[in-house]
């Protein structure tokens, strides 16, 4: 390293350690509260060059189930961008809801647009997006930086503050609360699909008429008034929806039985985040923040936007799969390994055309090739919630054959690829790495990524049926 190197890398870490201790004492009581790693500390700076493995030394070690008969074999991608709009914060509404830089390193985010710690099913659902069909899922992963020890400018962070406005009205409003009919319905037969599709538009477009009905008459009639002039209709409405997405299925193949139970809805009052607090955190507050270019104490450098982002759905190898519920909360990866342990840490690390080579180590790619990261997650959902308290156990991974276990249904399994343009000297020198926790030390394998599904159930259907059929989608 240069002396001038070491003069900018120096006057930057003790920037950003100095800010960053100021930080954590002014919120130290939530500090204790909600993390386990040193907030103040710097210390998470350059990967540590162990760290780093040439991908040609990576024997291939990926091989897909072999598909039987009556398979799923079908994929569904969405074009969501690659966060053109510079949509980061370093929050986490599904591990860390209510707490600002819950997350403690930066988020590149896709889809929905206004993803933030304060975010709830009511808020994300009014949301604009990135994806091109309209989905407004949240997809959202650790940021790669470049770091050479040099000052770099990042672009300015987008300020969260509308958005953080949005989620907390939406969370005092009182909203009717509906069973998801999509997750619910047997494979729909081809020749009912525009029908049942058409049906389901009507679903949530009630929903939504009736959640603008809530809203514009609160305090008004007494505390019948919901019940007997909102959601009495409505029940009525959506049995008569129902009932013909029954009739439709019933034309072509068995007709579903017992679709009746999801007609009631109820009323949903605010405080709504949509998922249990994690076991041990306090919600509320804020840890430190980044500045405003986009860095954070122990996670500098220049931010590296994927050159590419494929999200895509695919089916099961040993069956059909179900709709996912919206508003599934769905983690790949650990991103406190060293904590928690190897449990739930995936090795998502490789290069372009060595795909069948994955690596838990920051690989370095033959000239021509490109770093990419692959994260695989699970798809076998427990058929009834759309988060846990740990944020795993209401879906896992199926076993090697691609079959899920006892009591749970598989549903599309969702991949994120992320193809990164990094120079060939970066990588040899051994100078990217992924933001990560203090204590993580940006290891490889904290990698992670995170998935709140808020499709409509017309998009989610459509998505089930083109796996179903095997058929190759794009939106």
């Amino acid at each position: 390293m240069s002396s001038t190197q070491g003069r900018h890398r120096l006057s930057r870490r003790t920037k950003i350690a100095t800010g960053g201790l100021a930080l954590a004492i002014a919120v130290g009581g939530i500090v204790v509260a909600t993390t386990t790693g040193n907030t103040g500390e710097a210390s998470a700076d350059e990967a540590n060059p162990a760290f780093f493995v040439d991908i040609l030394k990576v024997k291939p070690n990926q091989f897909d189930p072999r598909p039987v008969t009556g398979a799923s074999t079908g994929t569904f991608t969405v074009d969501c961008g690659r966060n053109e709009n510079q949509h980061f914060n370093p929050d986490n509404f599904i591990a860390q809801p209510g707490i600002r830089n819950g997350a403690q390193h930066l988020h590149d985010y896709v889809g929905n647009l206004s993803a933030n710690a304060d975010s709830n099913n009511k808020s994300l659902a009014k949301s604009g997006t990135t994806c091109k069909n309209g989905d407004k899922s949240a997809y959202f992963w650790p940021v790669v930086r470049i770091d050479t020890g040099e000052e770099e400018k990042n672009e300015p962070a987008k300020a969260p503050d509308g958005d953080r406005a949005e989620a907390a009205q939406e969370a005092k409003s009182v909203q009717v609360a509906c069973p998801d009919v999509a997750s619910k319905l047997p494979d729909i037969p081809d020749q009912a699909m525009a029908e049942v599709d058409g049906n389901l538009d009507q679903l949530d477009t009630q929903t939504d008429e009736a959640n603008k009905r809530i809203a514009a008459t609160q305090g008004q009639g007494g505390a019948d008034f919901v019940r007997n002039a909102i959601l009495n209709p409505l029940k009525d409405k959506r049995a008569a929806i129902i009932d013909r997405i029954a009739i439709a299925i019933g034309r072509f193949a068995p007709k579903p039985p017992d679709l009746g139970g999801l007609a009631p809805c109820a009323p949903k009052p605010g405080k709504d985040t949509g998922t249990p607090a994690p076991p041990g955190t306090t919600t509320g507050g804020a840890l430190p923040g980044q500045d405003e270019n986009n860095e954070l104490p122990g996670n500098d450098g220049k931010i590296l936007r994927p050159q590419r982002v494929q999200i895509t759905f695919r089916g099961s190898p040993v069956g059909k799969v179900v709709a996912m519920p919206r508003f599934l909360r769905v983690l790949y990866g650990d991103a406190k390994v060293s904590t928690n342990g190897p449990a739930n840490a995936r090795a998502s690390w490789t290069c372009t055309g060595f795909e069948n080579r994955v690596t838990d180590k920051y690989p370095i790619c033959p000239q021509g090739s490109k770093v990419k990261r692959v994260h695989t997650f699970p798809s076998c959902w427990d058929g009834k919630n759309t988060d846990s308290a740990n944020h795993r156990t209401h879906i896992v991974f199926p076993d090697q054959s691609g079959r899920c276990g006892k009591g749970f249904k598989a549903v599309p399994q969702l991949q994120i690829s992320l193809t990164y343009d990094i120079p060939r000297d970066i990588q040899l020198g051994k100078q990217y790495k992924v933001d990560a926790f203090p204590q993580e030390k940006h290891n490889p394998l904290s990698d992670h990524d995170d998935f709140a599904n808020v499709m409509s159930q017309r998009i989610m259907n459509g998505l089930v049926n083109c796996v179903n059929r095997g058929k190759t989608c794009r939106a």
